[in-house]
């Protein structure tokens, strides 16, 4: 083992207290305020070394505080810059706090807001999607502690409104995730604006080889806290997979919900047109449903999130943005809908749900197509993963006979109505009367001719008698004798 590194293992020691660390009183004051007493253990190991001022790589599961365990001791060690003038040159930025989602960041942002509020300490956070002008207010009135996504941070220090020449501190949360998504550059031009002597910590849920390296760049003998295995899934996390076909799936997450009782749920998806389709999927069936993704401006996505943290929602359909750093007090469970393409994500998903010790679910739907990312799965968090059939109810409902939808009267009436017709049907038709002052000989019965009655002839006699022709017009045929009614007789 390398002698910087220090693993601990998670079931030994019992919880400490948070008011045993030499934290000031302020602080102490509002951890107590948010509830919490004793320590979780990337907090217990990772504040204390934070505090001696080493540059750290702390590791841990999702929803275990990492938050806490880098912005408290932070703030601890900023106490010494506090003042109250109001002057922006006595508020540079002293700490800064990069996230690599705009959910993350502003979450982080609130949790270092609630530890310092009893101090005179100031904190920002920056993100884009949002109009930049209250942020560069904000920057330049001052600021100790700046949170924010690489990209807008970029934009504020070209627009010379964020000088980082006195930072710190630094903190990369999430650090695997701002890699993924292709942060690198940005990372190196940010770290290059700032000095070099400086204390430095990364922290996140996993840590690949690419990700080590980097650190070993960047962090000077950093030590390595790792409360959990790497990449391992929280064990208070009911992990079910289920094979279902795709046509099925939103059906067995209505029939879950309904089964295991489930007030509130993230469905995570793999596209952002798939979560905005589903949404409005699950909203036709009578489901408060809200969509969370990229192509949502930053204010409706906090609009969203905030509507399902106060419980105006039921279900958050989501990609991947909504993965990482979301904390939604006892979230009872989520759905991966789409079994999702990158296998740490997995990981990050099933964190949002069993968060501070509570227990959850977490819903795998697995399609026939998705048996290799399952696959993928099963090697990264070392597990054999057991994929049940799923017996699905059937929703559809069952079409009544008419008879036992009619009341009894209804059906005698329709009854009646049935026999008069019958009886209707089986008079003989009544003779039509005729006009007054008709012609007798259109009102007398049909007769057939019986000159139409004989067969034609054929051959030579088919030429026609002469004696039928008049004399001297032996092609003109003589007028028929018609009624005097028509013009007869003249």
């Amino acid at each position: 083992m390398n002698p910087s590194d220090i693993d601990t293992p998670a079931e030994t020691a019992p919880p400490q207290r948070f008011d045993t660390l030499a934290l000031d009183p302020k602080l102490l004051r509002a951890v107590a305020d948010s509830g919490y007493l004793t320590m979780t253990p990337i907090q217990a190991k990772a504040i204390p070394l934070v505090l001696d001022g080493h540059d750290m790589m702390g590791a841990a599961q999702t929803g275990t505080g990492k938050t806490a365990a880098f912005s408290l001791p932070l703030l601890q060690r900023m106490l010494k810059h506090e003042n109250a003038s109001m002057s922006p040159a006595r508020h540079p930025v002293r700490a800064l706090v990069l996230a690599p989602t705009r959910e993350l960041a502003d979450q982080v942002a609130a949790n270092v807001k609630t530890y310092a509020k009893h101090t005179q300490l100031r904190s920002a956070v920056v993100f884009g999607g949002i109009d930049m002008k209250p942020q560069t207010a904000q920057l330049k009135a001052g600021v100790e502690v700046l949170i924010a996504t690489p990209g807008r941070l970029l934009d504020h220090i070209e627009a010379k409104n964020a000088v980082l020449n006195q930072v710190e501190y630094v903190v990369l949360d999430e650090a695997d995730r701002m890699l993924d998504i292709g942060f690198l550059p940005d990372l190196q031009r940010i770290l290059s604006y700032l000095p070099k002597q400086r204390q430095t910590l990364l922290f996140s849920a996993t840590f690949s080889p690419e990700i080590r390296r980097l650190a070993n760049s960047y962090l000077q003998s950093p030590l390595t806290v790792e409360v959990a295995r790497p990449n391992a899934t929280a064990t208070n996390v009911e992990q079910r997979f289920y094979s279902v076909t795709d046509d099925d799936k939103r059906a067995v997450v209505r029939q879950l919900l309904r089964q295991r009782e489930l007030s509130q749920a993230i469905i995570f998806v793999n596209s952002k047109l798939g979560a905005a389709r589903l949404a409005r999927s699950f909203e036709r069936d009578g489901l408060k449903t809200a969509a969370l993704h990229g192509d949502k401006s930053q204010d409706e996505r906090l609009k969203s999130l905030e509507a399902f943290k106060r419980g105006e929602v039921d279900l958050l359909v989501a990609t991947d943005v909504a993965a990482r750093g979301l904390d939604i007090a006892d979230l009872p469970a989520v759905f991966n809908f789409d079994v999702p393409f990158n296998a740490e994500d997995y990981v990050h998903r099933i964190g949002r749900t069993g968060r501070a010790g509570a227990s959850g679910l977490a819903v795998t739907l697995v399609a026939r197509d998705d048996l290799r990312l399952v696959g993928d799965i099963e090697k990264l968090i070392k597990k054999k993963l057991e994929i049940e059939p799923f017996e699905l109810e059937d929703e559809r409902p069952r079409r009544r006979r008419r008879d036992e939808d009619e009341a009894p009267a209804d059906r005698e009436v329709e009854q009646a109505a049935s026999r008069a017709i019958d009886r209707a049907a089986e008079r003989p038709p009544a003779r039509r009367p005729s006009l007054p002052g008709g012609d007798p000989f259109f009102d007398r019965p049909y007769e057939p001719s019986t000159a139409a009655a004989a067969p034609a002839p054929v051959g030579a006699e088919a030429v026609k008698p002469q004696a039928a022709l008049k004399p001297g017009a032996p092609n003109i045929r003589p007028k028929k004798k018609v009624a005097s009614l028509l013009g007869g007789g003249r």
